[in-house]
């Protein structure tokens, strides 16, 4: 016999009790295992008397073996029986046990149920996008650029130009750390150095030496530096200036663009791609809009525990982002100059609304009747699995299938609130 206590933040207590037969043999069954292990002088382990093991054993003793060895059984059945899944590590007690009858209460949390407001009336509104002339242009010129070439040039070196330099600061008289460079490629007009190094090799020739007097930042990072008065010696090696490659229909193929032969294709190709690029912007500021207008209108009882996990899961893939550039969690918030807890803080605003969206998802989805389909569930195994070019059976190995599943539900109960078909999310 089981039931469930609901208390507040979704924590309740699923009260057990097992009587009669089933916890007579129970404990039957837990005074034979203690039996076989149990040491009495003059008698092989396990090998005394039955009653001598009965006067050894007391029924605490057994009472607390049937419990350890059938407790995770027992939550198992009931949690089924009452239709619960716990979210949070059950915390088991024992309210009552006797020859009789054991009462077990297990303690944890359980997702709450969402209450959701008007969810027919939000908008999904995408704004109106367009691309110009002007944009391709650019985007042109941008793809242009890339494939500039720098060229030495005679001359004087003017601001765009490349200055290939050897510099050494001094600070009353003395070279100072990470002040000096040999050979170093400086695009002049890149902000690169502090202000007044750049625009003084304006001008400069190659092989010219020139002396430049400046002052440090009051701002600078380092604090010997900040606000102080040096002298850099540089030597101008080479000046190289950036020849940009003519647009005609050669440099369109050069490219090795997808159907691109000509420059009329190159417009068409890049104007089809910032048309893309706009569409999913606006798109993405819409959905934005409107998980911002769902959460207004979900009211739950959210446990810590959820707020917690998501903030945990949030961290995680943090960490992981940061790992692929060679820096760890750790150096980040040294870099940042804050802690841990700071950290888990300022996600716990975005944590509450994401765990909220979920809720409010769930609810819309059974409102509507959502239910994905095997056939759902496996296009969309198979779709991860080509857009990561892996094996289906090595996805499925990944994936929990309920999860990939209440992913589904998701997508489809979106594109319900964007006024779209459910197919058109799969």
């Amino acid at each position: 016999m089981a039931n469930w206590t609901l208390k507040e933040k979704s924590v309740g207590d699923m009260t057990v009790t097992i009587e009669g037969d089933e916890w007579k043999k129970a404990v039957n069954k837990a005074f034979r295992k203690l039996a076989k292990n149990l040491s009495v002088d003059g008698f092989r382990k396990g090998a005394a008397p039955i009653a001598l093991a009965e006067k050894r054993i007391s029924a605490g003793q057994r009472f607390i073996e049937a419990v350890d060895d059938n407790a995770n059984e027992w939550m198992r059945a009931a949690l089924e029986e009452l239709n619960l899944t716990p979210i949070s590590q059950p915390q088991l007690d024992i309210k009552d046990v006797n020859d009789e009858k054991v009462e077990l209460v297990y303690t944890f949390t359980v997702e709450p149920e969402a209450k959701i407001g008007d969810y027919k009336s939000l908008k999904y509104e995408v704004e109106d996008y367009a691309v110009t002339d002007e944009e391709v242009d650019e985007e042109i010129s941008r793809m242009q650029k890339q494939y500039a070439d720098n060229e030495v040039k005679e001359g004087a070196a003017e601001e765009g130009d490349t200055v290939n330099i050897d510099y050494k600061g001094l600070k009353d008289g003395v070279a100072f750390e990470g002040g000096s460079a040999e050979g170093y490629d400086l695009k002049l007009g890149s902000g690169s150095f502090i202000p007044g190094f750049e625009e003084q090799l304006i001008g400069a020739k190659e092989g010219e030496e020139k002396e430049l007097n400046l002052t440090f930042p009051e701002d600078y990072h380092a604090e010997d530096l900040a606000g102080a008065a040096v002298v850099f010696n540089v030597k101008v090696n080479e000046v190289k200036t950036e020849v940009v490659p003519e647009l005609n229909d050669d440099f369109a193929k050069e490219l090795n663009i997808k159907e691109v032969e000509t420059v009329e294709d190159l417009k068409k190709n890049v104007r089809t791609r910032l048309e893309s690029r706009k569409q999913a912007d606006a798109e993405n500021k819409a959905e934005s809009a409107l998980m911002e207008a769902l959460v207004d209108i979900v009211e739950a009882d959210i446990p810590d525990v959820m707020i917690e996990d998501e903030v945990q899961g949030q961290i995680n893939q943090m960490a992981n982002q940061l790992q692929q550039y060679g820096m760890s969690l750790t150096s980040y918030l040294q870099m940042m100059g804050q802690t841990a807890e700071q950290l888990k803080e300022s996600y716990r605003e975005q944590a509450v609304n994401t765990v909220k969206i979920r809720l409010g998802l769930q609810a819309i989805a059974k409102a509507e009747g959502v239910e994905p389909t095997e056939e759902d569930v496996e296009k969309q195994y198979q779709e991860i699995a080509d857009q990561y070019g892996m094996e289906l059976d090595q996805v499925k190995t990944i994936i929990n299938p309920e999860m990939l599943k209440n992913d589904v539900r998701n997508m489809k109960t979106l594109a319900i609130l964007k006024g779209e078909t459910a197919e058109s999310a799969e």
